[in-house]
């Protein structure tokens, strides 16, 4: 895919609100966007009540990583350091 942020490399943690959407409008500008979910989450192509396409989730890659286990942080710490972007959505 082109675009004017062909070749920028994002990771978004999963989550709502603004990351969700700041990393689709990455992807629709070009931005190659992996998107790391829980495993708890339901899968991430699928809207819960309407079982179509999540409009948020167009354009990204997803991963499924729990990072309670042994590893699981690691895999997303591997991903940040070769990613331009890291989208986390700070929620308390």
């Amino acid at each position: 895919m082109g675009g004017p942020l062909a070749g920028v490399r994002a990771v978004e943690l999963a989550g709502v609100g603004p990351a969700p959407f700041a990393g689709m409008m990455l992807a629709d500008l070009g931005a190659s966007v992996v998107r790391v979910d829980r495993p708890s989450a339901p899968a991430p192509t699928v809207a819960p009540s309407a079982g179509h396409p999540e409009m948020m989730n167009r354009g990204k890659r997803s991963i499924v990583v729990d990072l309670k286990q042994t590893g699981g942080a690691e895999v997303v710490l591997a991903l940040a350091a070769s990613a331009d972007i890291l989208l986390e959505g700070f929620r308390p």
